[in-house]
């Protein structure tokens, strides 16, 4: 999954992309990098973000997706507000990204089921300015787990079916730097729901521990890619990076590893 940001303060790109038409064009670029999905997103979630009103973050995104599902991209949409995830299923995208699993909106999961559209429920607690105060855990890959599965539950009692749900562990989502690489290291435990598992750790800020001080957002691609893999070898259903070249690449080798592995 291709991250493509319409928004002017993302994190990790600067707004590059925050134009239609910029936006149209680096969605070729990442689908002729090897990107099967373009996730397109209109309202920054980094931390300390503040929000946008929906009728901003339609004006962002719903002429992208368009555009694009008409030159035949699968498009998902990353978005909180329920009346942009039916605009962006009226205009054709495939998947609704709700990094807070319908709970910042409680018309989500109705509007999500009606749709029939395959819906990601991401682990969340809270919105991008208060997220960091709720970084508490006992055992953080127990309650994640069970807080996802409580999600599971409500979205399926509002009549989303179960196997249109796919689940994201919430990388960077209210977890302090050894909270991320707990889960990472247990992301077998997330697919023990039978439900497929989605991993998004691209340039997130717990991936500097591996890089030098003096490092920047960018030089995080490499680990990105690194993580990208370890979530393959643990079954993940998808990965969400902003490098889609270098994870393709990354993925390619673990395939054929893969291959020869299994072959006579």
């Amino acid at each position: 999954m291709g991250v493509l940001n319409v928004t002017p303060d993302s994190f990790s790109d600067g707004g590059k992309w925050a134009s239609t038409d910029a936006a149209i064009s680096h969605a070729f670029d990442l689908r002729s990098q090897g990107a099967d999905l373009i996730d397109v997103g209109g309202e920054s979630t980094r931390p300390g973000a503040g929000r946008v009103t929906p009728a901003e973050e339609q004006s962002r995104v719903i002429p992208v997706i368009t555009e694009l599902t008409r030159q035949g991209f699968s498009i998902s949409v990353d978005t909180l507000n329920s009346s942009t995830a039916a605009a962006a299923a009226a205009a054709g995208a495939r998947i609704i990204n709700d990094v807070s699993g319908g709970l910042a909106d409680p018309l989500m999961a109705s509007v999500a089921a009606r749709s029939g559209l395959t819906y990601v429920a991401m682990h969340w607690r809270a919105h991008a300015k208060e997220m960091d105060d709720l970084a508490v855990y006992g055992d953080v890959v127990a309650e994640v787990r069970a807080e996802l599965s409580a999600r599971v539950d409500a979205l399926t009692a509002a009549g989303l079916p179960r196997e249109k749900i796919v689940l994201d562990p919430g990388l960077g989502f209210s977890k302090l730097p050894e909270h991320n690489w707990r889960l990472l290291a247990q992301l077998d435990v997330f697919a023990g729901l039978g439900l497929p598992v989605m991993v998004g750790a691209s340039r997130k800020r717990f991936l500097a521990a591996a890089l030098p001080a003096d490092a920047q957002v960018a030089d995080r691609d490499l680990p990105s890619a690194v993580v990208s893999v370890l979530a393959a070898q643990a079954g993940a259903w998808a990965v969400r990076v902003h490098d889609v070249a270098a994870t393709r690449t990354a993925l390619n080798v673990l395939a054929l590893a893969d291959s020869t592995r299994m072959g006579p």
